[in-house]
């Protein structure tokens, strides 16, 4: 097989689909590599690394894009990409369709066949493709948090951690999955005062067992989530319904009774964000503020450390991506947990959860294989 890899184009995002190490691997297998000048830069990767893996280097994504059986990306493609997108073509990558549906139905369109990488499942019912990047964003969701809090920027002027004698600053977290734990792994370490908030008794347990004490958990109600958040200086958010939109825990109302110059960090934005107020920024610009609350809101948040991301992300995907370069669409029949990640096939939504979220119309695979 044939597999691309175009830059990434979306505003300040420096990973790279494949890095030079994964297009080793697929070349050593027997495939072929095209891959866009300049497309590991963001990772320190010069063209003449990528050649000396066995890739092609072209000038433009056309190229790219023309050529290739199968596009691997990283981030959901902007409209100059799935403009270009044509039918049979595989697209592997994040695409977080539920909030887009512009996106949505230009992949439908363009009749290629899209699996998102966070929807791919494991045996164990986790999303091994997900996770690794939710690791990333939950650890920078403090590092984040902590430079929004400064009084410069508008916070509270506090520090998370606080020094000997003074109160640290109160974290909630609203999320006990990966992105979650992560975040608090992080809080915790810095001495910060930290709540993580979950509907999950068994997961809650699971938290209380790791944090051993150092973090609270507390079953997940609107009344918990207000009495938390209201008192808080940070709130995380890392809710996720696999697919679907983030349901919106904290509303525009509650952030009247939260303390002025707090900060919400919304890791959920990607899947259109769990709080009411919550609107995609960039890492260029990545806070705004309302009702004396400061949102941080960047929807590619892994993007801002592309070589440890990026590295992670091909560590997880390269299993799922060689499959499919040596199988083609075989494999997503084939293999359950690829199924589980196809979103759009030859003009049809297959994922309930993102037809649902979109209100367009849900074709079960074997429909769309059929079609």
């Amino acid at each position: 097989m044939r597999v691309g890899v175009p830059n990434e184009i979306k505003t300040h995002e420096y990973r790279v689909g494949l890095t030079p190490a994964a297009v080793r691997e697929y070349v050593t297998a027997g495939h072929s590599v095209v891959v866009e000048t300049n497309a590991g830069a963001g990772i320190g990767a010069a063209d003449e690394v990528y050649r000396k893996a066995g890739a092609v280097v072209v000038d433009t994504a056309a190229q790219v894009f023309a050529t290739a059986d199968m596009i691997v990306k990283v981030k959901e493609p902007q409209p100059s990409e799935w403009s270009q997108l044509r039918e049979g073509q595989i697209l592997f990558t994040y695409l977080h369709l539920a909030p887009n549906p512009e996106q949505a139905k230009g992949l439908i369109a363009s009749g290629c066949t899209a699996i998102a990488y966070e929807t791919v499942t494991d045996a164990k019912g986790g999303l091994p493709l997900l996770a690794p990047m939710s690791e990333v964003a939950g650890r920078l969701s403090i590092e984040a948090a902590g430079a929004a809090l400064k009084r410069y920027t508008g916070g509270r002027g506090l520090l998370i951690g606080g020094v000997p004698g003074v109160q640290p600053a109160r974290v909630v977290v609203i999320g006990g999955g990966v992105v979650g734990t992560h975040a608090s792994r992080m809080a915790v370490g810095l001495g910060a005062e930290v709540t993580i908030l979950d509907r999950s008794i068994p997961r809650l347990r699971e938290l209380d067992e790791l944090f051993e004490g150092r973090a609270r958990t507390r079953f997940s109600t609107i009344e918990a989530i207000e009495q938390e958040v209201f008192t808080a200086d940070v709130v995380i958010g890392a809710v996720l319904v696999p697919g679907a939109s983030a349901p919106k825990l904290v509303t525009r109302e509650m952030l009247k009774s939260m303390q002025r110059g707090s900060v919400i960090v919304d890791v959920a934005i990607d899947q259109g964000g769990c709080f009411e107020t919550s609107h995609a920024t960039t890492h260029a610009d990545p806070t705004y503020e309302v009702d004396g609350i400061i949102h941080y809101c960047v929807a590619n948040m892994p993007g801002a450390v592309p070589v440890t991301s990026s590295q992670a992300l091909n560590n997880a995907t390269l299993p799922f991506g060689m499959a499919l370069a040596n199988q083609g669409f075989a494999a997503v029949i084939e293999n359950s947990h690829l199924r589980a990640g196809l979103n759009v096939h030859r003009g049809r939504l297959t994922h309930k959860a993102v037809a649902e979220s979109l209100g367009l119309s849900f074709s079960p695979i074997e429909e769309a294989i059929a079609a």
